[in-house]
């Protein structure tokens, strides 16, 4: 059954086989040319009889397999390789279609190579998952013909595989390389110079112009017959908190991941950023109750503990209590944090409406509010109006817009700091943020 249930025959064969019913059916009209048209079908058939023996006649006669991580990053191209061998006497023209899981909806990926006889050959794309969880990927099909092309031989390699989707670990591990070789501008991660200085002495240095004057050390000075000033380092060990809002103001999706999924891969990039500079991080997740607490600490298998609470992390996306979250926080959090809450506010009434549990928390922590533009109203935005419909829509755009700009204000007139962004440039905002408070010594 093998050799029926593997044999496809192609187009090929098929426009040819129609060929020769159209080219007897002339040749019954014209009886001369019945012996040209039954000699071109048994060639024909003899074609195709010799085609199916090449492919058949080897039981081992092509290989494939697929490679990649062992998880992989959501919201990141994750590289994919598929393998291949040919182990025929003759080159193979092949069509490989992978089974990818069913969350990415794509049914085209599909490659068309060419191999040689003993040839092997890498294939290699990209996936970009944009929700975290399990994927399960099926068999790689391959179907294999020859330079005749009048049949294809399938070869089912079963390669199920079921692979977790973890918050964007490769983003974090980019802007972890990137602190190291010292490129973070690269990445808009602006230099910030730090003003005054904290208690914490590092070294005696040189002077170079821009350091502050206040910090020369004239005993060094003296002794080394040039100037030489005091440096001071960042005050270490403070606590930064990543709190995630997980109610339905963070479902609204971008680029096809929601919100609560950027604000998940910027939480795990910030809180192995803090942990690199010395401070303590944690993370506190809510929405109609406290989901879950993960006490600030900068071991290193703490950065573990935060990636896999990050993964797990569902939500039914309900209307977020904010008394919880504050009363949890109270209780759980005794020294002076720096709390990065991640929410989304849509219009003055939604915020002030949790206005007073943010300015209680102020009180006793240094807050950052972070939420969202939306940046699908752009085109709205510069659009030139053309009927009254489009006048009504843009005046709306408008409105939500200068909405926005309010709430930054009032919350700023509250001592509440704010950070109002794209949703593509989060995790880059958030981290200037983050070391813009570092170097005024706010924490």
């Amino acid at each position: 059954m093998r050799f029926i249930k593997d044999l496809y025959l192609s187009n090929r064969f098929f426009t040819l086989l129609i060929s020769s019913g159209v080219l007897f059916v002339v040749a019954f009209f014209i009886p001369i040319l019945y012996g040209f048209v039954k000699a071109a079908f048994a060639a024909f058939m003899v074609l195709t009889i010799v085609d199916y023996i090449l492919l058949f006649g080897q039981r081992h006669g092509f290989f494939a397999r697929r490679e990649m991580a062992e998880k992989l990053s959501n919201g990141s191209e994750n590289e994919i390789y598929i393998y291949l061998e040919n182990h025929f006497p003759f080159g193979a023209n092949v069509k490989i279609i992978d089974e990818i899981p069913h969350q990415f909806q794509k049914r085209d990926v599909l490659f068309l190579e060419s191999l040689k006889s003993g040839e092997g050959k890498a294939i290699r794309y990209w996936l970009r998952p944009v929700k975290r969880g399990e994927y399960e990927f099926g068999a790689i099909n391959v179907f294999v013909s020859t330079v005749i092309g009048l049949a294809r031989r399938r070869y089912h390699f079963e390669q199920g595989k079921t692979v977790p989707v973890y918050p964007s670990f490769i983003q974090m591990r980019k802007y972890e390389l990137m602190a190291i070789s010292n490129r973070l501008p690269e990445l808009g991660i602006k230099r910030i110079r730090r003003i005054g200085h904290s208690s914490e002495f590092e070294q005696i240095k040189t002077y170079v112009p821009g350091d502050d004057t206040r910090t020369i050390n004239w005993k060094a000075t003296a002794r080394k017959g040039s100037l030489m000033v005091n440096n001071y380092q960042d005050e270490k060990s403070q606590q930064v908190y990543c709190i995630i809002d997980k109610g339905r103001v963070m479902q609204m999706p971008f680029e096809g991941m929601s919100l609560l999924d950027y604000s998940i891969n910027a939480s795990l990039v910030l809180a192995n950023s803090a942990m690199i500079k010395g401070d303590k991080a944690g993370v506190i997740t809510f929405s109609n109750k406290i989901s879950s607490i993960l006490k600030a600490d900068k071991k290193p298998v703490h950065l573990q503990h935060i990636l896999e609470l990050l993964y797990n992390q569902r939500t039914q996306f309900k209307e977020s209590d904010y008394e919880k979250l504050f009363a949890n926080i109270r209780l759980n959090i005794n020294q002076r944090s720096l709390l990065v809450l991640f929410t989304n506010f849509e219009s003055l009434a939604a915020m002030r409406r949790q206005l007073p549990f943010l300015q209680q928390l102020a009180k006793h922590h240094l807050v950052l509010t972070v939420f969202f533009e939306n940046t699908e109203m752009e085109e709205l935005l510069t659009m030139r109006p053309a009927n009254t419909e489009e006048v009504y829509l843009k005046t709306i755009a408008e409105k939500f817009v200068y909405d926005k700009k309010l709430i930054v204000k009032e919350l700023n007139q509250h001592g509440i700091h704010t950070l109002l962004t794209p949703p593509a440039k989060l995790t880059v905002n958030t981290l200037n943020r983050y070391l813009e408070f570092k170097s005024r010594g706010l924490i």
